[in-house]
């Protein structure tokens, strides 16, 4: 049963990675008919390289850093800002700019805490004779 979820997992994992490649496609197609690149395209390119690299870290380590999702979100916070407008309450741009900087002070408080015991173990030769 293991195995089954495993495959479904690199199934999804293979057309998410997929589906963003087509995504990118689309926009670089996009901005090229209107051969007009603004900052909010940049961001949903940037949004989208960064979900690459974390379907490509998870196939090389079968773990996703919580760091990941934290980028993407803050990213598509910053591009929500963008697009907004100024037609936009001054109080929603406060709320969206603390959301942002409480996912950045997440990412320091991850990045900077003290190793667990767990991780300073190397478990790589477990997983590989868990294959064999």
């Amino acid at each position: 049963m293991s195995r089954v979820i495993h495959q479904v997992e690199n199934v999804f994992l293979l057309g998410i990675a997929f589906f963003t490649v087509v995504a990118m496609c689309q926009e670089v197609y996009a901005i090229v008919l209107g051969i007009k690149v603004a900052l909010k395209d940049l961001l949903l390119m940037f949004i989208y390289v960064e979900v690459l690299g974390m379907v490509g870290v998870y196939y090389d380590s079968k773990k996703i850093p919580i760091v990941l999702p934290l980028f993407i979100a803050i990213t598509a916070l910053s591009r929500l800002v963008i697009l907004q407008g100024k037609d936009q309450p001054p109080l929603n741009l406060l709320f969206e700019s603390g959301a942002i900087l409480i996912l950045a002070l997440a990412c320091v408080v991850i990045n900077y805490r003290q190793p667990s015991a767990d991780e300073h173990t190397d478990r790589s030769d477990v997983v590989e004779l868990e294959r064999e």
